[in-house]
């Protein structure tokens, strides 16, 4: 069994991780937030937010993509993947421009992971 489609989109997935994690440094250097505060501006706050919130996420995504793709299918698995990586990108942008405007991105990745623990479910009640 080889499941290439989900590798792939979790390099996606960690890539868009890292790019969190890039704005984050970036707002330091910007707003002179010194480490270890995670204290100041409503722009770097909202930075960290992104990243934190999406760290939470990846603990309850990346077991559903894959046990989704280890008991289902490789293919469904990195739709679902996809789809919550878009997800996590609307949420992002909408965070760092309007906190108002995460609204969207977060219940589509929600909706996403929730789909591929329940597919990953569906498959497992389908060995024997």
């Amino acid at each position: 069994m080889t499941l290439m489609w989900t590798s792939w989109t979790t390099i996606a997935v960690l890539i868009m991780y890292f790019w969190t994690i890039f704005k984050v440094g970036k707002a330091r250097t910007i707003y002179k937030v010194l480490a270890p505060s995670v204290d100041g501006p409503p722009e770097f706050l909202r930075a960290l937010r992104v990243q934190i919130n999406t760290v939470e996420q990846l603990i309850f995504f990346l077991p559903a993509l894959w046990l989704c793709a280890y008991w289902y299918d490789d293919k469904v698995a990195a739709v679902g993947g996809s789809i919550w990586l878009i997800g996590r990108i609307l949420y992002a942008l909408g965070y760092y421009n309007e906190p108002k405007k995460r609204a969207l991105g977060f219940v589509v990745s929600m909706m996403a992971t929730f789909a591929l623990l329940a597919v990953a479910a569906y498959g497992l009640l389908l060995v024997r």
